[in-house]
């Protein structure tokens, strides 16, 4: 437990002259749900592509159990993407049992697809239905399962229960925590939801403008957040004691306005160097730091 499994090191991802990903590092550990956390636009998704090898980093490097992988089979053996949208992800005129031989042949594996329903918590007779017979998270649940047919290390969760009806939302992540636990897969949980990352991730990292922006523990980072974007994302959620806190422009517009901190155009807390430097990281508690310039003499005066 804990054990490193999968790592990145200073990801950039540039499509023509935007910046998608910005110096992203990450550390996914067995047995641990990582989260992040954004709006759209802000890049989660792309990591996750870059993490599972859908697309090539422009910069950095990515490490599985502390080596670089050059056989792609053997990395996407290890590392599998439950994607956001179950029906598209699925082919709606092949059979659920078609989905489930097709990765337990390609990759070698005697498990049956029986085995891999029952595992996900959906009955055999399923196997013989086409998507479209499935509600939503039946089909996720069948994503999920396709993804643990080839025995992975790793799971990538692109905002897995965002298509889904808040009614069977939660029983999608608690599978996916009985799965991390029973099979010890490190989990990376991509979500927009900041609250589902305090239920479900053990840290939570905040992307902004393809930066990571803030990170920690999930407990602090959701209940004492430091960076003022993670400040008016959790104002923002829906909360019926409150007026809704609105974040003004989409973060891929207001990215390209600074030259310094990402946020800048849209923070109520913006000082003249944020639009200059780009913040460095500042501890802000144990484990907890935000790039921000409102924690640097802080920081600095507690060293």
């Amino acid at each position: 437990m804990n054990e490193v499994v999968l790592e990145a090191e200073g990801l950039v991802k540039t499509y023509k002259r935007v910046r998608a990903v910005q110096d992203v590092s990450l550390v996914l550990r067995r047995g641990r749900v990582t989260a992040l956390v954004g709006e759209s636009g802000s890049g989660k998704s792309t990591v996750a592509k870059l993490l599972a090898r859908l697309v090539e980093p422009t910069e950095g490097e990515i490490l599985l159990d502390g080596r670089k992988v050059r056989r792609v089979r053997e990395y996407r053996r290890k590392v599998q993407m439950v994607f956001q949208d179950p029906f598209a992800s699925l082919n709606p005129i092949h059979t659920i049992r078609y989905h489930l031989t097709r990765p337990l042949k390609i990759h070698k594996r005697q498990e049956t697809p029986e085995e891999l329903m029952e595992r996900v918590q959906l009955p055999a007779d399923f196997l013989s239905r086409y998507p479209h017979e499935l509600s939503g998270g039946q089909r996720q649940r069948v994503a999920i399962a396709r993804a643990l047919a080839a025995h992975p290390e790793v799971l990538l969760a692109d905002e897995p229960v965002s298509m889904l009806d808040v009614s069977i939302r939660l029983g999608v992540l608690n599978l996916l925590l009985d799965l991390k636990e029973r099979l010890k897969l490190a989990v990376l949980y991509i979500t927009h939801d900041i609250a589902s990352a305090r239920y479900f991730a053990d840290e939570t990292f905040v992307m902004y403008g393809g930066q990571i922006v803030e990170g920690g523990d999930s407990e602090s980072v959701t209940q004492q957040p430091a960076h003022p974007y993670t400040q008016l994302l959790i104002e923002s959620a829906p909360d019926p004691e409150r007026s809704v806190v609105a974040l003004d422009a989409p973060a891929e517009e207001a990215a390209a306005v600074s030259a310094g901190c990402q946020f800048a155009a849209r923070c109520p807390k913006v000082q003249a160097r944020c639009w200059i430097d780009a913040p460095p990281r500042s501890d802000v508690g144990a484990g907890h730091w935000a790039a921000c310039w409102l924690y640097v003499e802080t920081a600095g005066a507690a060293a």
